[in-house]
């Protein structure tokens, strides 16, 4: 496909714009009044429920400029949709760095898309920061300087299920259903690698399109199978089809479900509470549709106010957004008035103990290693809230399987 032909599928959507700022752009994309961050999400196509980040996003930088900005500027948040494509996310990467000149990018969505941009924007020194993906090869700062990950890593996070389930359920048998994409084979591959000498007892695997329309077929071979323990990796809307349908083909295994697809509001109720009750993830953002946060106050209600008049649906996508968008403030208000994008790395980087009030208690955001959040914690619903498990586990030292 040309370049130009991908430019103009992409469309752009001005989120946040703040309106008309004629003040020439030095560069860096920073004047004496503004700052310019540049995203990309997949606000259509197959994962489009992701764009609902970016949304979250731009909502909460609209509630921080009406608080008068950071020390006095206001953000510009220039996002576009990539339509979960890697080469259009190069073409919009370029035209956001070179044409409308942002200070940095951050929390574009994808694996693939994240890394086709990698190269060209540490080669051009703009940081790349807290990108919307799990994958372990987006924190390496040896290698990559400018690029900093954000949440925990997919295989670590299998790890963490592997590590459970021996705990809990020693010799049971297992089986998986999994997004074949780079997120579920790297989740698959950490299960795999944290059961180690007991992965035998994981019977059956089955890899799937996103898109697939045969989920209910899945389910009924693996039920067959006759395990004890169902890992499920896909995103939240197959996650709520295949707890159902377990429960309609008679089926009740110890159900475990991954972090970005555990929403008990757009997940776990659609599914029916009685089929979900006993579902466990591994999180580390707090859940909104949790009665357990309802009284949570802060900026939270003001900003799910602006969310949904930004077109928001999804609550997972909410909290995660925010609880970027929060660290990314915090990093920018650390830089003062400092706003290169050397100062801005060194800012990202300097992160100990963050705790963004999103994030469930006990887990912080540390980014000496280009990693921010590297905990994670059980968690079970009990058919109303999630419950903890055990202590917040320290994904660093969730298994010597293998890296």
């Amino acid at each position: 496909m040309a370049t130009l032909f991908r430019i103009l599928l992409a469309s752009v959507v001005a989120l946040a714009s703040l309106g008309a700022i004629t003040q020439q752009v030095r560069d860096g994309g920073v004047t004496d009044t503004e700052i310019r961050i540049g995203n990309l999400m997949p606000y259509s196509g197959a994962l489009e429920i992701f764009g609902q980040i970016g949304k979250a996003e731009a909502a909460y930088f609209e509630m921080i400029n009406e608080r008068g900005g950071i020390n006095g500027r206001k953000i510009r948040f220039m996002s576009y949709d990539d339509l979960s494509d890697a080469a259009n996310a190069m073409d919009l990467t370029r035209i956001l760095v070179e044409t409308d000149n942002v200070l940095l990018m951050f929390g574009s969505f994808g694996t693939p898309e994240n890394l086709a941009v990698r190269k060209y924007l540490n080669e051009r020194q703009v940081p790349q920061l807290f990108v919307a993906s799990g994958d372990q090869d987006l924190g390496e700062p040896s290698l990559y300087p400018w690029t900093m990950g954000w949440q925990p890593s997919y295989r670590e996070e299998g790890r963490v299920y592997a590590n459970y389930i021996q705990a809990f359920y020693p010799g049971k048998k297992i089986v998986a259903l999994w997004e074949n994409d780079q997120f579920g084979r790297d989740l698959f591959k950490g299960l795999v690698q944290g059961l180690g000498d007991v992965a035998h007892n994981l019977r059956v695997d089955i890899a799937y399109d996103v898109d697939d329309q045969h989920l209910d077929s899945h389910i009924s071979i693996l039920k067959q199978s006759g395990a004890e323990v169902f890992v499920f990796a896909g995103v939240p809307e197959n996650a709520s089809k295949v707890i159902r349908a377990a429960a309609e083909h008679g089926w009740r295994p110890v159900f475990i479900v991954n972090q970005m697809a555990s929403s008990i509001e757009t997940v776990l109720r659609p599914a029916g509470t009685e089929n979900a009750t006993g579902v466990v993830t591994a999180a580390f953002l707090k859940d909104a549709s949790d009665p357990a946060w309802k009284e949570e106050q802060g900026g939270w209600h003001s900003f799910v106010d602006k969310y949904t008049k930004a077109g928001g649906k999804d609550d997972a996508a909410a909290v995660y957004g925010y609880a970027a968008a929060e660290t990314l403030v915090q990093v920018l208000r650390q830089c003062g008035n400092d706003l290169s994008r050397e100062n801005v790395m060194k800012q990202a980087a300097a992160l100990r103990d963050y705790q963004a009030s999103a994030l469930l208690p006990g887990i912080k955001i540390n980014t000496g290693g280009f990693r921010p959040v590297e905990q994670l914690r059980l968690l079970q619903f009990d058919g109303r809230s999630w419950q903890p498990i055990g202590d917040v586990l320290d994904t660093a030292f969730t298994g010597s399987s293998g890296k």
